[in-house]
């Protein structure tokens, strides 16, 4: 499903991805783990548009990507959840939600604004994959709240609901879990296999390795912007140039 090759980024003459190469196939998790400042999440950012590559290529499904605006990238299918939790403030969750689906809507300004009936069937079709993400990530008791009132985990949840109601076919997760009680990783984990059960292609950040490894069927490692090592979770735990890379040179 994705291909990404030579791909490469800098910042003021520091490489934070450099020469990366990925292939994820369809139906696939796939971990990316690495040390601080390894260059996860400007990957993440080049794969969805939001940081533009020095050089290299993107494909997603057989088709170059890596010059399309992220409006374009999430039409084709693809969803980020960013690090932080990112909301629309003054909007209810259930407003919050529906925005996920913008990239895919059939319907202008000018139907809303003519208040035309498919644009109308098309609003209420988005309003229900609203509420069924909501419920999907347990939030349907805070729908019609004011977002920035739920604490932040469930604000994080809101993030993910968004990404889901724009159905993508590639979904990409910065570090969901961060600062997430344990109970709330659990329904998370659970919520992940549960994607995956429905064939959803995802790519995962997380520094829990072993949260990673009970989700992921490979894991890529990132190391100063390269990629050091790329197999199997229990591979990955046992390989001397991951370790060297977290805890240092013995």
């Amino acid at each position: 499903m994705l291909h990404v090759q030579d791909l490469s980024r800098s910042f003021g003459g520091v490489y934070a991805v450099r020469d990366v190469g990925i292939e994820v196939a369809a139906g696939e998790i796939r971990g990316v783990i690495g040390p601080n400042g390894a260059g996860k999440s400007t990957l993440f950012n080049l794969i969805s548009g939001h940081l533009v590559a020095d050089r290299g290529s993107i494909t997603f499904r057989g088709a170059r990507i890596d010059r399309l605006a992220p409006h374009r990238r999430a039409a084709l299918g693809i969803a980020i959840v960013f690090q932080g939790a990112r909301i629309f403030k003054g909007m209810t969750a259930t407003e919050n939600v529906m925005v996920g689906a913008h990239a895919r809507t059939k319907h202008g300004f000018a139907a809303a604004a003519l208040r035309l009936p498919a644009h109308g069937r098309e609003e209420r079709a988005i309003r229900d994959r609203a509420a069924a993400a909501l419920a999907r990530v347990g939030l349907t008791a805070w729908a019609e709240l004011p977002a920035e009132s739920l604490p932040l985990g469930q604000q994080r949840a809101l993030q993910l609901a968004r990404a889901l109601c724009s159905e993508p076919d590639l979904l990409l997760l910065d570090e969901p879990a961060s600062g997430l009680r344990a109970g709330e990783r659990e329904r998370l984990g659970e919520l992940i296999e549960d994607l995956r059960a429905g064939g959803l292609t995802m790519m995962l950040i997380e520094h829990d390795v072993a949260f990673v490894s009970r989700l992921v069927d490979r894991v890529t490692v990132l190391d100063l912007g390269r990629v050091i090592a790329e197999d199997t979770p229990q591979r990955i735990r046992a390989d001397p140039r991951v370790v060297s890379a977290y805890l240092g040179e013995s």
